[in-house]
C-alpha cells in the first residue's frame, strides 16, 4: 500500500461495510459470549429487556460521535472531538483514557476465547493471546485496507453463523408450547426487583460501547458523510437484534439456575437446538463464531486505539515519534506501542477485572462527547460542517450526559476510583509535558466569544481545511452556480476598484432579483476584508446575504494581468513590476446565502482547490470565451457542450423546448450560446440549430446523455 504524499495523512481506504464491520465487531464477544448468564444472574428474565433498553441508551453517543465524526473525520476520533471542542487538557484526558480503555478491552476479549477453545482444545490461554495480539498487530502495520479486509472476512463470519444461530433457536422456542414456559421462565420477571434491573443495564450497556470505536479511524474512511452514520445505524441494528433475540433464546431453552451459572451460555443453548446437525457441528459454529467476535473485537481494537497517541502526536501532546507512518502508510511505531502494552498486560494483570474497571471511564466519554457536541453547536463556527446532524438536539445530548451519570453511578466505587487515577494521571501529563507545548484552544472558546471574550481563530482556520479535504456533497449547487456564472473578460489595464465590483454587481442582480446597487454595497462594505488569494495569480472575494438566495457565482479574467493599487487594478507590464506575487488573472466572486454557511465555505474550498492545480491559469488564458472560461471550473466529467447541428444527431433537439428534452436524473441546460449571445434557458426556451447548449449533472447522467446524443434518441 502507497504511503500517503502528505507528512502522516492516512489514506482512506475503508468503505462502508468497513465501517460496519469495525462497529460490529467491537461489540460481538463477552456482550453476547459470555455476559448473558452473568446478567440473568442480577435481574433475571428480564435481562431481555435490559438488553434492549441498553440498546436505546447508546442512541445518544451514537449520534453524537456520527456528527462529530462527519464534522471531523479526523484519527484520534473521541480524543480529536473532545481536544477541539474543550481544549487539549481535556484531549489529553480523553485520548489517554480512551486508549488505555481500548487496550484493556482488546486484550480482555482475547483472553475470554480462552472460554471457548477450551471446549474444543486444552491450549494455555496466556501465549495464545500474546500470540493473537502480534498477529493482529502485524496486520494493521502493514496496512488499514488488509487489516479492514480480515475484519470484514471475521465479521461476516459471525453475523452469518448468528443469524443462523437466532433463526434455529426461534424454530426451537416456537415449536414447544412457549405460553407455559414463558409462565414458568419469566415468573418473576423483575428478579431481584429494580434496583439488579437497573444494576444490569449498566452491565451490559458496555456490550454496545465498541459501537462507537470507528469514529478513530474516521480519517481513513471514505464518503464519511453517508458512511460513517449509516455504517454505525446497521450496526447497533444488528447487534441490538441479535443480543436481544438470542439472550430470550438463552432464557426460553434454559433453567434460569443453569443459565445464570454458565460462563458460556450460547454454546450451551445452542446444544439444545442445533443437535440435529451431524457430530459436533452446531457447538463448532458457535465456537467458530465465539472465536471471530473476540478476535475482531481485539483487531478493531488495536486498530483504534492505536490512532490515539497517533493523532495525539501530530498535537504535541505525546512525542512525534509516535506519528510516524511506516512504509505501508499506517502509524507503525503508534501500532507497535499499543501492541506491546497489551502483551504487558496480558502478563502481568488481571485483565478481565482491570477491563471492567475501564468501563466507567467509557462511559465518562461517552457523556463528554455529548457535551462536545453541544459546545460545538454553540460555537457558532461557520466551518463547524457536519455532514450528519444528530436528531433532537440539545435534548437528545443532554439525555446522554445523564445517562452516562447514572449507569457510572451503577459501576460501583472501584470503577469510579479507577476512572478518577486514569483522569489524574493525564492531567498530570498534560502539566508535565505538554501545556508548554500547544497553544491551541477549543470551540469552547468560541462559545466564550460570544459572551465577548477571547476565541481561538486557529481552530477556524483547521476545520476549513477539513472542509477543503472532505469537498462537496451531492447536493452542493457548485457545477450549477459555475454554469450559469457571470463572466466578465477585462481587456482594459486599468479598471477602477468600484468600476468592477458595479459591473460584477450588476451581472449578479439579475440571477438573484435583487438591486445592483445593494449588491455593490455589501461587496465595498465587506472591502476591508480585501481580495483573497487562492492560487498563483488568483484571488477570491466572497459574500453571504441574509436572503435566502442559491449560490452564485461570477468570474473575472484580466488579459493583461493587473495588480491592485490605490483602489484601482493596474496592469503590471505598465509598471514594469512583472514578477510582483499580487498580479491577478483571476477574481472569482462569490455570493450565498447566511443560511448555507457550510455550502458556502465548501464551495469556496472546491474553488480552492481547482485554482490550485498546475496548470490552471494556462488554461484560463488560453480560453477562447465565457464557455471555455466556465469550463476550466467544471469537473470534467460533470458537463458536455452540444453544438446543434441540423447534419448530426443532435438535430432531433432542433424546435423543442427545454421542458420537452428527455434529460436523464436532474441534468439541467444552464446556458445557451446564440449567435455571440448568452441566454440562460427557462422550460419554454426553444432549441435553434446553431445553438451551444450546456448541461451539468451527475457523472453518470452525462454518459448517458452523451450517449443519448450520439444515437439521436432526444
Amino acid at each position: 500500500m502507497p504511503v500517503n504524499k502528505n507528512h502522516n495523512k492516512l489514506d482512506k481506504e475503508l468503505k462502508l461495510f468497513d465501517v460496519y464491520a469495525i462497529s460490529t465487531g467491537a461489540m460481538f464477544s463477552s456482550g453476547f459470549f459470555l455476559l448473558p448468564g452473568l446478567a440473568a444472574a442480577q435481574t433475571g428474565p428480564s435481562v431481555i429487556l435490559a438488553y434492549f433498553v441498553a440498546g436505546i441508551l447508546i442512541l445518544p453517543a451514537m449520534y453524537s460521535v456520527a456528527e462529530l465524526s462527519t464534522a471531523l473525520p479526523r484519527a484520534g476520533g473521541a480524543y480529536y472531538f473532545i481536544d477541539r471542542s474543550l481544549g487539549p487538557l481535556f484531549g489529553a484526558i480523553g485520548g489517554i483514557g480512551s486508549w488505555l480503555a481500548l487496550i484493556f478491552k482488546s486484550a480482555f476479549a482475547l483472553i475470554g476465547m480462552g472460554a471457548y477453545i477450551a471446549i474444543f482444545i486444552d491450549l494455555p490461554i496466556t501465549p495464545v493471546a500474546i500470540a493473537l495480539t502480534i498477529f493482529f498487530g502485524i496486520t494493521n502495520v502493514v496496512g488499514a485496507k488488509e487489516s479492514s479486509w480480515l475484519q470484514n472476512v471475521m465479521v461476516a463470519s459471525l453475523v452469518s453463523i448468528l443469524f443462523f444461530y437466532v433463526t434455529e433457536g426461534m424454530f426451537k422456542v416456537v415449536s414447544v408450547d412457549i405460553f407455559d414456559v414463558i409462565r414458568t421462565e419469566f415468573q418473576p420477571f423483575f428478579q431481584f426487583g429494580a434496583e439488579g434491573f437497573f444494576a444490569t443495564i449498566g452491565f451490559v450497556f458496555v456490550s454496545y460501547a465498541g459501537l462507537t470505536k470507528v469514529a478513530s479511524v474516521s480519517e481513513e474512511v471514505q464518503n464519511p458523510d453517508r458512511n460513517i452514520p449509516l455504517g454505525m445505524m446497521l450496526s447497533l441494528a444488528t447487534a441490538t437484534f441479535i443480543y436481544v433475540v438470542g439472550v430470550f433464546i438463552m432464557v426460553m431453552v434454559l433453567d434460569s439456575e443453569a443459565l445464570q451459572s454458565d460462563l458460556t451460555p450460547v454454546a450451551t443453548a445452542g446444544e439444545v437446538f442445533m443437535s440435529w446437525l451431524p457430530g459436533s457441528l452446531g457447538l463448532i459454529l458457535v465456537v467458530i463464531a465465539a472465536i471471530a467476535a473476540f478476535a475482531s473485537t481485539a483487531n478493531a481494537g488495536i486498530m483504534s486505539a492505536a490512532r490515539y497517541p497517533f493523532a495525539m502526536a501530530r498535537d504535541e501532546l505525546v512525542p512525534s515519534i509516535f506519528s510516524t507512518l511506516g512504509r505501508f502508510g499506517t502509524p507503525m511505531v503508534s501500532t507497535i506501542t499499543t501492541v506491546l502494552v497489551m502483551v504487558f498486560l496480558i502478563v502481568a494483570f488481571n485483565v478481565e477485572a482491570v477491563a471492567k474497571l475501564a468501563s466507567a471511564f467509557q462511559l465518562l466519554l461517552f457523556g463528554i462527547l455529548n457535551v462536545s457536541v453541544i459546545v460545538m453547536r454553540e460555537s457558532k463556527i461557520d466551518a463547524y460542517d457536519p455532514g450528519f446532524y444528530s436528531p433532537l438536539y440539545p435534548w437528545m445530548q443532554i439525555a446522554g450526559v445523564i445517562i452516562s451519570a447514572f449507569l457510572i453511578a451503577e459501576m460501583g466505587l472501584l470503577s469510579i476510583l479507577f476512572t478518577l487515577g486514569v483522569i489524574t494521571v493525564s492531567v498530570a501529563w498534560y502539566f508535565g509535558y505538554c501545556k508548554d507545548k500547544v497553544s491551541r484552544e477549543g470551540a469552547i472558546y468560541h462559545v466564550h466569544a460570544r459572551l465577548g471574550k477571547y476565541q481561538y481563530k486557529g481552530l477556524e482556520r483547521e476545520m476549513r481545511g477539513i472542509i477543503r479535504e472532505k469537498g462537496l456533497r451531492k447536493e452542493d449547487p457548485y457545477e450549477k452556480a459555475i454554469g450559469r456564472s457571470v463572466v466578465l473578460d477585462i481587456q482594459e489595464k486599468e479598471i477602477e476598484y468600484t468600476k468592477l465590483i458595479q459591473k460584477v454587481s450588476q451581472g449578479l442582480s439579475m440571477r438573484l432579483n435583487l438591486e445592483q446597487d445593494d449588491i455593490a454595497e455589501l461587496f465595498m462594505d465587506e472591502k476591508f476584508e480585501g481580495i483573497i488569494p487562492i492560487g498563483n495569480d488568483t484571488a477570491l472575494k466572497h459574500i453571504r446575504l441574509e436572503q435566502d438566495i442559491e449560490s452564485e457565482i461570477a468570474l473575472v479574467r484580466f488579459q493583461n494581468g493587473v495588480v491592485l493599487e490605490d483602489d484601482r487594478f493596474v496592469s503590471f507590464d505598465d509598471r514594469g513590476d512583472v514578477d510582483d506575487d499580487n498580479r491577478l488573472y483571476a477574481i472569482i466572486f462569490l455570493i450565498s446565502s447566511k443560511a448555507n454557511s457550510g455550502q458556502h465555505l465548501r464551495i469556496l474550498a472546491h474553488l480552492a482547490e481547482m485554482v490550485d492545480s498546475i496548470d490552471f491559469i494556462k488554461r484560463w488564458m488560453k480560453a477562447k470565451d465565457q464557455a471555455e472560461l466556465r469550463e476550466i471550473l467544471l469537473r470534467d466529467e460533470r458537463f458536455i457542450n452540444i453544438s446543434i447541428r441540423n447534419e448530426d444527431s443532435s438535430k432531433t433537439m432542433i424546435g423543442k423546448k427545454v421542458k420537452e428534452l428527455k434529460l436523464p436524473g436532474e441534468s439541467l441546460i444552464t446556458i445557451i450560446k446564440r449567435d455571440g449571445e448568452i441566454i440562460f434557458p427557462h422550460g419554454k426556451t426553444v432549441i435553434r440549430e446553431s445553438d451551444e447548449i450546456s448541461i451539468i449533472g451527475e457523472k453518470q447522467d452525462i454518459i448517458e446523455i452523451k450517449e443519448t446524443v450520439k444515437r439521436g434518441d432526444q
